[in-house]
């Protein structure tokens, strides 16, 4: 049985997952990439960051998984779009892959360790399917560091009603600043860290970000936990969403979002 999704799968999350790429969310990896290295992508979602790197290490076998047959079914619906025939998506579990031990070149997970009640025990596993010479790359955003402007008291709610939310589903949310010591306990010899951010300033980021995070606060399992688990209210909601719009529409506004970065070896 997967661990709960703190974000579930409605289509404001979504939305955010498909805007993800190679270049916007794994540069750090991209050097280690070269035509001919297999890949394992674990948590893939609807696949866009998996496909970006199977056009890169091409003819390298890359293979997406994901713990939800649904999202599955839609990543394997834009690897056919792609024509990608070096790719492949599957139900898997980050736990127990079904995979041969050192069967990967690179086992990557995006966004994935902050959602696992388990990461070290993820992470272990992740280095018994990862190849001898081969690298376990992982990226997690640390939403204690969310750093925006205007300051909306709205905003301030939303951070203190996520962080609660998030670890009362599953998970840790300020991830990126524990995956080095994760990744050290999971028995990684050499873990390399970096750091990057996600910035939303433009008016389109804006339009896209903010009005992604007021659908998501009223429609997805993220409003269903926070009534589940009693942190919030409809009226609670409500007023997270009228902030995302109203910091979206605020000419000077402005949010970053900061993640950390390993490359695991050994």
């Amino acid at each position: 049985m997967p661990d709960p999704y703190a974000h579930g799968h409605h289509e404001s999350v979504l939305r955010s997952h498909r805007w993800r790429t190679a270049e916007n969310s794994a540069a750090y990896l991209l050097p280690a990439l070269a035509p001919g290295v297999s890949v394992l992508d674990v948590g893939a979602g609807p696949g866009t960051i998996t496909l970006d790197l199977a056009e890169r290490v091409a003819p390298g076998p890359v293979r997406g998984v994901d713990a939800s047959a649904d999202v599955v079914t839609q990543a394997e619906a834009a690897r056919v779009a792609s024509g990608l025939d070096n790719a492949s998506f599957a139900v898997d579990d980050a736990y127990a892959l079904d995979s041969a031990d050192g069967a990967w070149d690179v086992v990557h997970a995006h966004q994935v360790l902050q959602h696992l009640v388990r990461p070290v025990d993820a992470l272990r596993e992740f280095r018994r399917v990862m190849a001898p010479d081969g690298v376990v790359a992982a990226r997690d955003v640390d939403y204690e560091g969310v750093i925006w402007w205007p300051l909306l008291p709205g905003l301030a709610e939303w951070l203190e009603v996520y962080l609660a939310a998030h670890r009362a589903t599953s998970g840790e949310p300020a991830a990126g600043r524990r995956l080095k010591a994760w990744a050290r306990e999971a028995g990684f010899a050499d873990v390399r860290s970096s750091a990057s951010v996600w910035l939303f300033e433009t008016p389109d980021d804006r339009a896209w970000w903010g009005g992604m995070w007021a659908d998501r606060a009223l429609q997805s399992s993220f409003a269903d936990n926070v009534r589940r688990h009693g942190i919030g209210d409809q009226a609670t909601l409500e007023r997270i969403s009228a902030a995302w719009r109203e910091w979206a529409e605020h000419p000077d506004a402005w949010m970053l979002l900061p993640h950390g970065e390993i490359l695991a070896r050994g």
